[in-house]
């Protein structure tokens, strides 16, 4: 198994394909972006991926901004195949993406879960997260 930060250089057809299987699993109605638009701007997205028998079998990406109060991560699309699951597989991919925070010397790295989603939130807590008394509200647009 390995676990790595993607470049553009990386990204394949059959890579992309593996990723629309992988975010099925996530949510089936999610439109999804092609790896390379969302790597075309340097170091705008980190996205960490999990390998095994060059299958992809993880992911997890970390969106970088700054704004009047620091310079921020968002984690995003945190997942792993089903198959693979209590492997340690999500703490490895969340790892690399905070050691690039540390690099990139991000003041706060944000994430939101699901109340459902009790393993993703152990794991949340065990690296460090903790839950925000704000709301999160949204907008869809198109």
């Amino acid at each position: 198994m390995e676990v790595t930060l993607l470049t553009k250089n990386e990204i394949t057809e059959d890579l992309q394909n593996q990723l629309s299987q992988l975010y099925l699993q996530l949510n089936a109605e999610l439109k999804q972006l092609p790896l390379k638009k969302i790597l075309e701007e340097k170091d705008y997205v980190d996205i960490a991926v999990c390998y095994e028998d060059n299958q992809l079998i993880g992911i997890a990406m970390m969106a970088n901004y700054k704004v009047v109060s620091g310079y921020k991560g968002m984690i995003e699309d945190v997942i792993v195949s089903e198959n693979y699951r209590g492997r340690g597989i999500g703490r490895k991919l969340m790892e690399v993406l905070l050691q690039q925070a540390e690099k990139r010397k991000l003041n706060d790295i944000l994430l939101f879960s699901g109340h459902h989603r009790t393993a993703a939130i152990n794991l949340y807590k065990s690296l460090g997260f903790s839950l925000k008394s704000s709301g999160l509200y949204i907008k869809k647009q198109n």
